[in-house]
């Protein structure tokens, strides 16, 4: 009898380890199944999709009412789409083809090769100026405006309203501009100044030219002690500028000057003009037209000696960050230095993004000056 129960708990004993193989068996087998043939066709072709790269594809766009998926499908990149719809959001519109290209983070190379596909409907595209006139039935008529045919009343562009450059064809948006424009520079001298406002332009500052009169002459002969604040001439060096002079640049208000002014003597200087994003006081609207009236001469900026400048005056740059910091001294002291970025990166110094944005600003020298 005891042998008998022995022996069927060795038959139980042995039958257990199988029944737990085969129902492994089963459960693999289930799960494989649903791997290979997904039940929801949208899974299954974005498996399929995963595994297939397209090179680029390019398709026309329109900047001002593409969403981020047509962009994309268009061939923007992911970076450059989302920086166009943030721009959208502050209130931008796009008015010609290179109104892209001021883009953050838009490059030469890549704006021509987007340009040819990018499209400005009729509705936001920059349009002549239209006057009215009277014909021989003394019915009213709109026209281009035309040197030889038309002739309106001549205005003083120095006292001209927002309802009257309204009347001849500037949107309330544009007319403020351009007043605006004219109070900060202390006033229109000459075409030239005109034109330089960015609602205006070289075509339609040349179509209203036959009608505009400048009063320089005028009020210097009438008022002899008068004299005009002079504006420096654009585009102005952002690395040399004053306080004065970037005061006269549209866009740059008397809150900015110390922070741009304070960022410049941190950083040593500026090597681009898209730098002066990285500051709060400059919003992507008022970049949009400082970068019309700035330039950046990289000569001029001050380098810092990474293998011997001392942790104080490290420190103080901008791009040095506290970690960053102390492996610079850490090693410097065990290595002794080094002779290009892409060590600095090796010794993870500097990440490869760190490592770009601080290049223009080191000095491999390797002895004291």
């Amino acid at each position: 009898m005891k042998e008998s129960i022995k022996q069927n708990i060795r038959g139980i004993a042995l039958l257990i380890p199988l029944l737990i193989i085969a129902a492994a068996s089963i459960w693999h087998a289930g799960d494989y199944s649903s791997v290979d043939e997904p039940s929801d066709p949208s899974i299954a072709a974005t498996i399929a999709d995963s595994t297939h790269i397209d090179t680029p594809t390019f398709s026309p766009f329109d900047p001002n009412e593409a969403d981020y998926r047509t962009m994309i499908e268009a061939g923007v990149p992911r970076n450059i789409a989302v920086n166009l719809l943030k721009w959208r959001e502050t209130g931008k519109v796009f008015r010609i083809r290179e109104d892209v290209a001021l883009c953050h983070g838009m490059t030469d190379s890549l704006y021509f090769i987007l340009e040819p596909y990018i499209t400005i409907d009729e509705k936001y595209r920059i349009k002549q100026h239209q006057y009215h006139r009277a014909d021989a039935n003394n019915s009213t008529r709109t026209q281009t405006p035309k040197a030889t045919t038309i002739t309106p009343t001549p205005f003083r562009l120095d006292s001209v309203g927002v309802d009257y450059l309204q009347l001849i064809g500037f949107s309330p948006r544009q007319a403020a501009l351009v007043i605006r424009y004219r109070d900060m520079i202390g006033g229109y001298r000459n075409i030239d100044e005109f034109k330089r406002c960015y609602a205006v332009g070289d075509s339609i500052g040349e179509a209203l030219r036959p009608y505009i009169i400048f009063d320089t002459i005028a009020q210097k002969s009438q008022t002899p002690h008068f004299e005009r604040p002079t504006r420096p001439q654009l585009p102005i060096n952002l690395n040399t500028a004053d306080s004065a002079t970037l005061r006269s640049v549209y866009g740059i208000g008397p809150k900015s000057i110390y922070p741009i002014m304070r960022y410049r003597e941190l950083l040593g200087g500026y090597y681009s003009a898209y730098q002066l994003l990285e500051l709060e006081v400059v919003t992507d609207e008022n970049f949009e037209y400082i970068l019309q009236q700035i330039f950046v001469d990289s000569a001029e900026i001050k380098k810092i000696s990474i293998n011997f400048a001392s942790p104080k005056a490290l420190e103080r740059h901008p791009y040095v960050s506290l970690r960053a910091l102390r492996r610079i001294v850490k090693h410097r002291e065990s290595k002794g230095g080094w002779s290009t970025v892409e060590e600095l990166i090796e010794d993870k110094i500097f990440s490869e993004e760190e490592a770009k944005r601080i290049a223009p600003y080191l000095d491999f020298g390797t002895h004291h000056e």
